[in-house]
């Protein structure tokens, strides 16, 4: 006999105040368009907003990249210029 190992994913429960009639209706709606519960669509809202990077996470990874490889200043500048012309 083989057992199975078994993972456990534990859920968070969240609660979220003062939500307008609103912005509730317009969740519901959305939800019901895509045959979703209120509580299934908004979890799954909140599940791409946290894949997202945050701006600041966006320039931290900007700033770490290595660039010397890149174009000058000076050849940037020119290409500007003959674009424009």
């Amino acid at each position: 006999m083989r057992l199975h190992s078994a993972s456990i994913s534990f859920m968070t429960t969240l609660y979220i105040r003062d939500v307008s009639n609103e912005v509730a209706d317009t969740l519901k709606d959305r939800a019901a368009a895509e045959g979703k519960s209120l509580s299934a669509y908004v979890a799954g809202e909140l599940t791409k907003m946290a894949a997202r990077p945050t701006n600041v996470e966006i320039v931290a990874k900007l700033r770490d990249r290595d660039r010397s490889s890149g174009p000058t200043t000076d050849e940037i500048v020119a290409e500007v210029r003959a674009g424009r012309r």
